[in-house]
């Protein structure tokens, strides 16, 4: 499989759950090497996204290939080459570390001598190898986070695909995480492909696709889709919102949005707009505040609606 070729490439995919649509026509590639984050509130599509890529629905209306090989013909020859972290917990507790391994490494015909190389392997890349004889039951849950990863590594993968890898896990054990699957990726080159409703971990990765009701509202370089935006977000807080905002409408011109109770405005040097804002309407402002917009904007931007 060339390097050349996308590690994933997603064309015109859709798909319905009886009168439901989850998947709306989406489109986008991977490059390979690359770290890429589905990002969406509950409900958007990523699960049925992860589903279809790791070849556990079916593909039509559409196309997926990994490394150039239709996920619809290929399946078989594709898990060989992608490791899979899901987010529910897929390990027995009453076996050990390194029996946990062995085991999933039998399931991908590995055995002897080189299972036993390519355990001490995965464990030193994820910083586990002095606890392989721990029980697994006695982990935390990011140790036990680093063993999942550990397992989806053992056959070599070039494409690593994760469903939510945080989830449950506190603050730091999240930037461990984060630091390990970096690891791999400037060590063995692994393209990294996750799931996450959180903004912070989209913003770690190199390219994002935002997912909201099935649609791909939003793909690229999280810096790119920020600035598009352009400026500040101006927040304000009124005792009549809906009032304000017409009344800025007028006054200014300006498009405004009310959102969660608040006004909110796009605008450029908004510190600058924040004096004449206060100056036009010191009765109806109880309170302004000004931002660099996130991804969390830019969701808001294309979709109308605030982040769940």
């Amino acid at each position: 499989m060339s390097s050349d070729l996308p590690a994933l490439q997603v064309s015109s995919l859709s798909h319905r759950y009886g009168d439901r649509q989850a998947l709306i026509d989406v489109t986008f590639s991977v490059d390979a090497g690359s770290s890429f984050a589905l990002l969406g509130p509950n409900g958007g599509g990523k699960t049925t996204l992860f589903r279809i890529i790791t070849t556990l629905l079916p593909t039509a209306p559409g196309h997926v290939s990994v490394f150039g090989q239709d996920i619809a013909t290929n399946s078989q020859n594709i898990r060989r080459v992608m490791g899979v972290v899901f987010q529910s917990p897929a390990l027995d507790n009453r076996l050990t570390v390194a029996e946990n391994l062995k085991t999933h490494g039998h399931l991908y015909g590995l055995s002897g001598k080189r299972l036993a190389t390519r355990i001490a392997d995965v464990l030193a890349l994820v910083a586990l190898a002095d606890r392989a004889e721990d029980f697994v039951g006695t982990l935390s849950g990011g140790l036990q986070r680093r063993v999942e990863i550990a397992k989806a590594l053992l056959p070599e993968p070039k494409l690593l695909v994760l469903d939510e890898p945080s989830a449950g896990l506190d603050p730091g054990a999240r930037r461990e995480l984060w630091d390990h699957l970096d690891n791999l990726r400037h060590t063995l080159g692994t393209t990294v492909m996750l799931t996450t409703h959180l903004m912070d971990e989209a913003e770690k990765s190199d390219r994002v696709a935002i997912l909201h009701e099935g649609h791909l509202v939003a793909l690229g370089f999280p810096d790119d889709l920020v600035s598009e935006i352009g400026g500040d977000v101006i927040m304000i807080t009124s005792n009549t919102p809906s009032v304000l905002a017409d009344d800025i409408r007028r006054r200014f011109q300006q498009d405004v949005a009310v959102v969660d109770g608040r006004v909110r405005i796009e605008r450029t040097n908004g510190h600058a707009f924040v004096s004449e804002l206060i100056e036009a309407f010191p009765g109806q402002v109880d309170g302004i505040a000004v931002g660099k917009p996130t991804l969390e904007d830019v969701f808001l931007h294309h979709t109308g609606q605030r982040w769940n």
